[in-house]
């Protein structure tokens, strides 16, 4: 099937060809029809398998049907909420690709950034909004967002939305649109509180599971690094100096991991940025696009910064921290090995994170090849690590030594 058998319209298709995207991918091809016929729908796909465009183009051809004139001022009519400020810019930027020959306005609301640019685009009027929860109930409380024209309501990686502790915004949100709104739920993985909230808000939906989520991508080659905590860093630098190239995508936990492995990064003159929750957006955008544009070639991110993260040419991802959650690691991996491309995962774990394996393992039901072949191998039995602070005094926890309270002056 081609993307003019699905009842898509010619300035749509011409925007789509210009693109070079003939043939729809599996879960546009199942989505796509279920959207133009009104239904609800929840579609599990994970990010790589062309989801944003399943909901997109079904809108702009919605939409497209039935215009607003200008004298009238535009109307919100579709909504699309998103958990992250980089995943919800990269929505809008598709739907401006594909919607290029269309008199539809769209535009992205999110935190982290001025206020006030983003109340003058709304006050000139929008068709599309995408946002994120927070700032869209912001402008919402101050009149600059109306959401009583709402007809198409799409929740995007819904998943995260959860996990990021957006249930009750998501419930608000919904709860301020049209009673006869479609809704589109798209979601990486379907755990039992998206069920829950998918019940609550859907009406009959339909069910689209276009990429089973405990399938790990298909085109990514795992390998698993046994190694020390403290040597994490040596099998990094090792590993880009002998045997990674290209563009790198590295994730860590926190922030102060982050920071530590870019400095040492930088001073062996590697070409490096990151993104996570405490740099400005300005610096986080920066960074995606210098890295996009082959400015830098190392890219260090935290797991909620990295989920709305796009690259076409992603060569390798390193899981430096391996994830806590498992599906997490599905995310981090499905990042390269897309579009038919082939990619690299390369997983470095210490003694403590080996249950985090475990269930990994389960997840994706394969075992992730061991690599050996490096200078800084955990012995297999090595248990966690259990670090001493140093001096620790011998005494029971509350109790005094004599020196101390030979000092201490008493008031009795």
């Amino acid at each position: 099937m081609q993307f003019k058998d699905l009842q898509l319209n010619k300035p749509i298709l011409k925007a789509l060809l210009e693109e070079g995207y003939e043939f729809p991918t599996p879960v546009q091809n199942q989505t796509i029809p279920l959207v133009l016929a009104k239904k609800d729908v929840i579609t599990t796909a994970q990010t790589g398998t062309g989801k944003t465009a399943a909901f997109a183009l079904p809108i702009l051809q919605m939409l497209f049907d039935k215009q607003d004139s200008g004298k009238k001022g535009k109307k919100i009519k579709a909504l699309i909420v998103s958990p992250t400020r980089e995943l919800a810019i990269q929505i809008q930027e598709s739907f401006k690709v594909y919607g290029k020959y269309i008199n539809l306005r769209t535009t992205v609301v999110y935190g982290g950034t001025s206020i006030e640019p983003q109340k003058d685009v709304l006050t000139k009027g929008v068709d599309i909004l995408v946002a994120t929860p927070g700032r869209l109930l912001d402008l919402h409380k101050q009149d600059f967002i109306n959401l009583d024209y709402i007809e198409t309501l799409v929740l995007d990686e819904a998943d995260l939305m959860l996990d990021m502790g957006f249930i009750d915004d998501v419930k608000k949100i919904e709860r301020l649109c049209p009673k006869n709104k479609q809704i589109l739920l798209f979601s990486a993985t379907i755990p039992a509180k998206v069920v829950e909230l998918a019940n609550t808000i859907l009406k009959d939906p339909e069910t689209v599971n276009a990429t089973p989520s405990s399938s790990a991508a298909q085109n990514v080659n795992q390998l698993l690094f046994y190694v020390g905590k403290q040597n994490k860093m040596e099998l990094c630098l090792h590993l880009l100096r002998n045997t990674i190239n290209g563009n790198i995508l590295i994730f860590r936990r926190t922030k102060m991991g982050i920071s530590k492995l870019e400095k040492m990064l930088k001073s062996n003159g590697y070409k490096i940025d990151s993104i996570h929750g405490d740099k400005t957006q300005n610096d986080r955008e920066n960074a995606l696009e210098n890295f996009k544009e082959g400015k830098i070639n190392i890219l260090i991110a935290t797991d909620v910064a990295a989920r709305g993260i796009d690259i076409d040419n992603l060569d390798a991802v390193i899981n430096f921290d391996i994830p806590s959650i498992s599906e997490t690691y599905i995310h981090r991996i499905g990042r390269t090995g897309r579009a038919g491309n082939s990619g690299e995962a390369y997983s470095f774990c210490s003694a403590d994170e080996k249950p985090y394996i475990k269930g990994i393992q389960q997840l994706i039901n394969t075992v992730i090849p061991i690599e050996e072949n490096h200078p800084f191998v955990l012995d297999p039995k090595a248990k966690r690590e259990i670090h001493k602070t140093p001096g620790k005094s011998k005494n029971k926890p509350g109790r005094k030594s004599e020196a101390s309270k030979k000092n201490k002056k008493r008031w009795y």
